[in-house]
């Protein structure tokens, strides 16, 4: 979710509505130091600044309700800050001239949460994304705020361990479950038959399936391993080829842009 209001209206104090302000100037009369100060749209800051920049640590509300407190550097958040959305979402973390950057915590407005890295306002590398509706959390590979890569998917009483690849598990990999076994096989992408009259319409993404290869008792790996990929030991033979209900049926309840 991008960040409400603007910051950019106390920019400048040449020729220009800049508000009110009452706190410490420099001796050129820019505000420097402690101040307080209302922007013309209607939002206030109250904290520091470096020659007439908002520099240091402050907090500026919005108008909309919105709230950040934290770091500032040349009008911009930048190091450590937290920002409460006006639909009760919460971010608090590292920051980057402007950007979630870093390692940060985003609370939603659903409840779920992300903690983990973060690039350019999106999660971006290592990160665990709870969902409250059910209580299961990825645990993995993140890219431009999509799940990518070796990961983990806790459930209540089993966990798949595999790769994703756009938000979908894919290839090989293996669901872990309490009683003590696991199942090994992988994702399949179908490949959806295209009927004459649909030619010019794109397929729609159809979800992967799951190919069974064998149950066995728990075993060490990690998408990592792949001289792994195939266990050495079996329990009782080979499994029928058997469809597991997608391991990301609880999607993501948030609807941030990022």
């Amino acid at each position: 979710m991008s960040d409400p209001g603007s910051e950019d209206a106390e920019s400048g104090e040449a020729g220009k509505d800049i508000g009110e302000y009452e706190g410490d100037r420099d001796g050129e009369g820019q505000r420097h130091g402690f101040g307080k100060a209302r922007l013309p749209n209607g939002d206030t800051y109250e904290g520091e600044y470096e020659h007439g920049l908002r520099s240091g640590h402050g907090t500026y509300r919005f108008k909309n309700g919105a709230l950040y407190t934290g770091n500032y550097l040349q009008n911009k958040k930048h190091g450590k800050g937290v920002f409460f959305y006006p639909d009760g979402s919460k971010y608090a973390g590292d920051w980057v001239h402007d950007q979630r950057q870093g390692y940060g915590e985003y609370l939603y407005a659903n409840g779920d949460t992300y903690t983990g890295e973060w690039a350019n306002n999106k999660r971006h590398g290592q990160g665990t994304y709870v969902y409250k509706e059910t209580g299961s959390k990825y645990v993995g590979c993140w890219v431009n705020g999509i799940q990518n890569g070796p990961a983990e998917l806790i459930h209540l009483n089993h966990r798949f361990k595999g790769r994703f690849l756009n938000g979908k598990p894919l290839g090989r990999g293996k669901f872990i479950f309490d009683i003590g076994c696991e199942q090994h096989g992988e994702y399949i992408q179908p490949v959806q038959e295209k009927e004459e009259e649909d030619e010019d319409e794109p397929p729609l993404p159809l979800e992967p399936i799951w190919k069974v290869s064998e149950i066995t008792k728990l075993t060490p790996w990690s998408p990592h391993d792949e001289e792994l990929l195939v266990p050495k030991e079996a329990a009782d033979g080979v499994a029928e080829e058997e469809e597991i209900p997608s391991a990301l049926d609880a999607e993501e309840g948030e609807d941030h842009p990022e």
